[in-house]
């Protein structure tokens, strides 16, 4: 059946259900729809029965509104017959006769039994399972987020099933919402139920006797039992529903386990406790009036069941010792076992057991969550998405000692001590407080390791106070920076480029594979990243290398282009004041370098001379110190067609070094030279 048609019958249905209420059916048709509605209730039923988890049944909530709907439609039809000709098919008549068994108040008794178990009992549980359900599994839903969080961090699941199980977090606050407002129709079904009945059997005896001349007597049996019939005919499904409600909300996740096997292993899957059970029943037959006639027949059933349990228990244990040592032995054989020791993660962060409680979640650690936020801090601040980051201990470490590695290469380590707190001096505190000398690892100040009762005095005075998980999270972030332009890759390119080719088709179509491939626009991306110039504006980045790769495949040279283009962002990160003071380049050296350019098919270098390059690095670190003892950040200011080359001779003696160039200095920036590197 294809999906058109199926819909087209829904709509059919509902439709029709609406009709039943305003259009009188014959007998026989409603007697049809009666039985269809106890046998939609029954599937109902062992539907929720045999599902594993709740969501199986996403669409219970609209189910019960249309059965609800449906058995309200029935009730008004049969009525409507009850109350015009005195009778309402043979269903009811059948239901009531059986019920009643020729006892009009046995009838009464049991009928208003099966009503009262329904809504007392049964749909108020359900009403209430449902409501505390639906609170407590949305106020669940951060925690959930930030744990499907943390396991993708450390590497537990990948992305595609972090987006699986946040869908379902979502799809369980809604289904669960949805239940807690459809229990009411269950609740409201029952009353209405009960409303219907006493109308039925009032205006019934007032009907009968007044427009059917029926005696008293006559009138109250015929009108009682046909309400009795038509009340245990909706009352049934009806009870069907609520206990298929009370089931979902009640339910656990049972994985790949069916609901009777699991009720089976929890309740009666233990031998001892039948045992238990069987020698209670033989006590209670030999001890009491009971008799052993009675408890003995059950005793030895559950005698029985309980040695067959513990049989096949033991084969089970030995099956599965045999089948644990042929897989342990299949996995040694397998050729193809190394395969997963050739994988190397892009960003590790290992430490030893003393800062395990760091990352414990169950003993107060927050480190996951704080590299959750490096991620998202990066991606705000440089653009870029920076790959899964591993959290594991190593106990080859030292206790409070942690690595960084950056695909399986360990580039940086700290140390930290624990249950202590590093205090920093920015520079104007004159007066000191004691603790132990350290360094602080992401960028090498000294600091203080300063315990718990000197934290408040140390803040007073001034100092600068970290706690442990900060300064590992702060180290981490500096290193994936340091690194963020080898660690770009090829895919990662792609998927920058297709998050943003849904709104600039054009561009990105014109631009890749036309002009330039994947890897050159990787290469300019990583160049940027290499000097910390963010990428997040990355539709301006492919306008401008559309703009110049035509005629320019040099990805320096397109960089420089690129950066020139986003002077206003370059300028609004390296020029924080009013009036900013730089180094200039003297023109000679800039000349000097011009001249030593070669140009290769793998790129452009310089090829100074060594005593060159030593006489200017010489003098850039004179100029660099001078600025920096003024508390100022050092910044070269060349002409454009140098920057690029200077900044590579430069990088391997001062890595940090700021060089822009006059093109990507914005108009409204004041600029002042205090010093110029010459030879």
């Amino acid at each position: 059946m294809n999906f058109r048609m199926s819909d087209a019958i829904l709509g059919i249905f509902v439709v029709a259900i609406i009709g039943l209420i305003i259009v009188p059916l014959p007998e026989q048709i409603l007697s049809v729809l009666m039985i269809v509605n106890i046998s939609i209730g029954s599937m109902v039923l062992l539907s929720s029965l045999f599902s594993n988890e709740s969501l199986d049944l996403s669409l219970f909530p609209t189910m019960i509104l249309i059965t609800t709907v449906f058995r309200l439609g029935l009730n008004i039809s049969s009525t409507r017959l009850i109350l015009t000709k005195a009778d309402a098919g043979p269903v009811v008549e059948a239901f009531g006769e059986f019920v009643s068994g020729g006892d009009l108040v046995i009838g009464v008794i049991i009928f208003i039994i099966i009503t009262i178990v329904n809504f007392m009992v049964i749909t108020k549980g359900s009403e209430r399972v449902a409501e505390v359900s639906a609170r407590f599994t949305l106020d669940a839903m951060p925690g959930k987020q930030m744990a499907i969080d943390a396991d993708l961090n450390s590497g537990f699941i990948d992305d595609k099933t972090a987006k699986e199980r946040r869908q379902k977090v979502q799809d369980e606050a809604s289904f669960f919402g949805a239940m807690d407002g459809a229990s009411k129709f269950v609740k409201n079904d029952a009353v209405a139920g009960l409303l219907i009945s006493a109308i039925n059997i009032i205006a019934g005896l007032v009907i009968g006797m007044v427009t059917r001349d029926m005696e008293f007597g006559q009138a109250l049996s015929t009108y009682t039992i046909l309400t009795i019939g038509d009340g245990l005919v909706s009352a049934i499904p009806a009870l069907f529903i609520s206990i298929a409600t009370g089931v979902l909300v009640t339910k656990n996740q049972q994985k790949d386990k069916a609901m009777s096997e699991t009720l089976f292993m929890q309740f009666v899957g233990s031998p001892l406790v039948l045992y238990l059970v069987a020698g209670v029943l033989v006590l209670l037959g030999a001890l009491t009036p009971m008799g052993l006639a009675v408890t003995l027949p059950v005793a030895i059933v559950w005698l029985v069941l309980a040695s067959r349990i513990q049989r096949a228990s033991k084969v089970a244990t030995v099956e599965e010792e045999i089948a644990t040592e042929d897989e342990a032995a299949e996995e040694t054989r397998k050729p193809e076992n190394v395969v997963n020791l050739l994988q190397v993660d892009p960003i590790e962060l290992e430490f030893g057991y003393g800062i395990i409680p760091l990352a414990d979640v169950n003993q107060g650690g927050d480190l996951l969550d704080r590299v959750v936020m490096i991620r998202r801090q990066i991606a705000l601040e440089l653009g870029t998405v920076v790959p899964i980051i591993r959290l594991r201990d190593n106990i080859q470490l030292p206790p409070n000692i942690y690595s960084i590695k950056i695909k399986g290469i360990e580039v940086a380590r700290g140390e930290i001590l624990f249950d202590h707190y590093m205090a920093m001096n920015p520079g104007y505190v004159e007066e000191e407080i004691d603790g132990i000398s350290t360094t602080e690892p992401a960028f090498g100040l000294p600091a203080l390791w300063i315990t718990e009762s000197q934290r408040e005095r140390a803040e007073v005075k001034g100092y600068t106070v970290v706690d442990c998980p900060s300064i590992i999270a702060t180290h981490l972030t500096e290193v994936i920076k340091l690194h963020l332009a080898e660690l770009l890759t090829r895919q990662d390119t792609q998927t920058l480029l297709n998050n943003i080719s849904e709104v600039h088709s054009a561009l990105i179509g014109e631009l890749t594979p036309k002009l330039l491939g994947l890897g050159e626009i990787q290469k300019v991306l990583a160049n940027l990243l290499n000097e910390h110039i963010s990428i997040r504006d990355l539709p301006t980045i492919c306008e401008i290398l559309a703009d110049y790769a035509p005629s320019i495949r040099d990805t320096d040279v397109l960089t420089e282009y690129v950066r020139q283009g986003m002077s206003r962002a370059i300028s609004k990160k390296v020029f924080l004041n009013p009036t900013n003071q730089v180094i200039t380049l003297d023109p000679a050296i800039e000349q000097m370098i011009m001249s030593s350019v070669q140009h290769t098919e793998q790129g452009s270098y310089v090829a100074l001379d060594p005593q060159t390059l030593q006489n200017i690095i010489i003098k850039l670190k004179k100029e660099v110190q001078k600025l920096s003892s003024l508390g100022l950040q050092p910044i070269i200011l060349t002409s454009p067609i140098v920057r690029i080359y200077f900044k590579q001779l430069t990088k391997q003696y001062i890595p940090d070094l700021t060089v822009i160039s006059y093109n990507e200095i914005e108009q409204s920036v004041e600029i002042q030279s205090i010093g110029m590197v010459s030879v």
